[in-house]
């Protein structure tokens, strides 16, 4: 029974990726190069437990969350720059990414043709808030998980119905391959998958957990989410492009009958409401982990300035959502936030877990994991030079260099950026 339930409790961070973008992403992935990407969601999967697993392993042996360590460690201007670039990135981010998890979970209500957008806008809205309201946050995760469970029956049914070779799977899964012009559609399903915040939400959810279970949980859940990823891919092959939503569900229809679209709505509508969820959490377990320093009552689950936080982001996605507003500068400053937040988090996580003074010596990285986590900061960096150099022109009004520079600007930036990381976690080992 721990083991099921500490597999429910983790469900909550499959929950938090698989949102409306990781939909779009996927799916169009599938429509425009099939199954050639598989492989991306596979490395990506693998990425994701990697850097979960040490930012609850640092939780769950120091004692304190990742947001706390951030807060609370290290020089003055260290510690003021972690809770600056956290709390904007994290807190903005949330809110403005809230409107599409809102929209996504309004659009499978409407594909199912039991409300309009706006009804639905409303309904999800009140949904989302009443059970971050009544609920705790592992009671809260643990619902996610009965989500996670319900989306992924959906669109495993309908994948599994458009009869996919399983060769191309496996060979799609496990052999990298780049079809021409597919550099930023990879780089963007890395990037739906291993999400900055979410590291936040599971250390937050890592205190009294044990690590044996929790890695338990976590490897079943993640996994879950890739596949189900996986499967919206193959679902995505359907459709010729460009694909959105009304489009994928004719060919569906088209294709395996008038069930489909139903379960392909149930399955997007799981996706945004688990997303429209997690993202106010994840916001008020983070902002609490920087800025609460005495055990405030107030920063509790049920405290004022804890609910303050949910409530302002969800807010945010329910107003830009039911007005067709679109938070357009927020979104890029999300987008600039963000694209810094994942390599100088994953950064924080690689230097901790490699220093004996927080982690002792009985819980360090050993050799297979420090190459796992070199491997996963080497994409982050890549990732976040790209987003910045995107968002950046985007900002400005220019249109973002070409897709051969952007990957080679950043790949030469990530390689030099890991050497030093790599040299540093090793003075570290040997100075304490």
């Amino acid at each position: 029974m721990r083991r099921l339930m500490s597999i429910l409790l983790w469900s909550v961070i499959a929950a938090a990726f698989i949102g409306p973008g990781t939909i779009t992403t996927c799916s169009t992935a599938g429509s425009t190069h099939g199954h050639a990407l598989l492989w991306a969601l596979s490395f990506s999967t693998f990425g994701c437990f990697v850097l979960q697993e040490a930012a609850a392993r640092v939780t769950v042996v120091s004692g304190r969350t990742l947001a706390e360590a951030i807060g609370r460690h290290g020089d003055r201007l260290g510690r003021l720059f972690g809770v600056l670039l956290i709390s904007g990135a994290i807190l903005i981010g949330c809110a403005a990414y809230e409107m599409g998890n809102i929209l996504g979970a309004a659009s499978g209500v409407a594909l199912s043709g039991v409300l309009g957008p706006a009804s639905a806008v409303v309904l999800i809205g009140a949904s989302a808030f009443a059970l971050l309201w009544a609920g705790s946050a592992p009671t809260v995760a643990r619902s996610m998980g009965v989500v996670v469970g319900l989306m992924g029956l959906a669109f495993f049914v309908t994948a599994a119905g458009l009869r996919p070779e399983p060769a191309a799977l496996i060979r799609g899964a496990l052999v990298p391959t780049l079809p021409a012009g597919s550099g930023l559609l990879l780089v963007g399903l890395i990037g739906t998958t291993i999400v900055p915040y979410n590291l936040f939400l599971g250390s937050g959810l890592a205190a009294g957990q044990r690590l044996g279970e929790l890695r338990l949980g976590l490897a079943v859940a993640i996994g879950l989410g890739g596949l189900i990823s996986m499967a919206v891919m193959v679902v995505g092959t359907a459709v010729e492009p460009p694909l959105d939503f009304p489009a994928l569900a004719t060919a569906l229809s088209l294709s395996l009958g008038p069930w489909a679209p139903l379960l392909f709505a149930a399955g997007l509508l799981a996706a945004g409401f688990s997303s429209a969820v997690t993202a106010p959490l994840a916001a008020a377990i983070t902002a609490r982990g920087l800025f609460d320093r005495d055990g405030d009552p107030a920063w509790t689950q049920r405290g004022l300035r804890f609910r303050g936080v949910w409530i302002v982001v969800l807010a945010a996605g329910v107003v830009f959502a039911a007005t067709g507003v679109r938070p357009i500068p927020a979104i890029l400053l999300a987008q600039a936030a963000n694209g810094l937040l994942l390599p100088v988090v994953a950064a924080y996580l690689f230097l901790t877990v490699n220093d004996p003074a927080v982690m002792g010596r009985n819980h360090l990285n050993g050799a297979a994991a420090n190459v796992a986590m070199i491997l996963v900061l080497l994409i982050g960096i890549l990732l976040g030079v790209v987003n910045l150099l995107r968002a950046g022109a985007r900002t400005v009004g220019q249109s973002p260099p070409g897709q051969g520079t952007m990957l080679t600007l950043s790949a030469a930036f990530a390689l030099v950026a890991v050497v030093g990381l790599s040299v540093a976690a090793a003075r570290r080992r040997t100075a304490n």
